[in-house]
């Protein structure tokens, strides 16, 4: 019996299923995509909309011991992956994304800050303190003081740790 030929497109001649070794990308793209979200805690996993049967699957994955088991797992993980509404489940990712990188930002901006402090002193803190109103100034001038004294000594940076983490507490990040 001969095989039977995929359809064409009428406009330009592309046949209108996808090859096979298409679809074992699409699969395995999908399978990493599983992968993803078992990797994620369920706090994580509950900002994305998931059905019922993939949620009980991702939790079944913790008790799977043996490397073959978990390989099936994965594929039907996959196959279930099919029928979710993968496009909010990318924008979620992408919304994740973005706001890392908000974070990251602000950070650095931080970093920034707190290496700012300690190289200028008193004169940075009014700087800081007037973008920053609700920082503490006597606790800021006094941690900006300890790691001057740390960085001149060549001490570990314990008050300059502090003083980031009161920078972080400061700017409420």
């Amino acid at each position: 019996m001969p095989k039977k030929r995929p359809q064409h497109d009428e406009i330009d001649d592309q046949p209108v299923v996808p090859s096979k070794s298409q679809l074992k990308r699409e699969m395995h793209a999908l399978q990493q995509l599983g992968e993803t979200l078992i990797a994620m805690t369920p706090a994580e996993r509950s900002r994305f909309p998931l059905s019922d049967d993939l949620l009980r699957a991702i939790d079944e994955t913790a008790r799977i011991r043996s490397h073959e088991g978990r390989r099936r797992h994965m594929q039907y993980v996959g196959k279930l992956m099919r029928k979710e509404d993968l496009d909010a489940i990318r924008a979620q990712f992408d919304a994740i994304e973005n706001e890392r990188e908000l974070r990251d930002h602000a950070f650095h901006r931080l970093e920034k800050w707190r290496d700012r402090l300690i190289k200028e002193g008193d004169a940075a803190v009014d700087l800081f303190l007037d973008d920053y109103p609700a920082a503490d100034r006597q606790t800021l001038r006094q941690l900006v003081r300890n790691a001057q004294r740390e960085r001149e000594q060549s001490k570990p940076p314990t008050s300059a740790r502090k003083l980031f983490k009161h920078l972080r507490e400061a700017a409420a990040l």
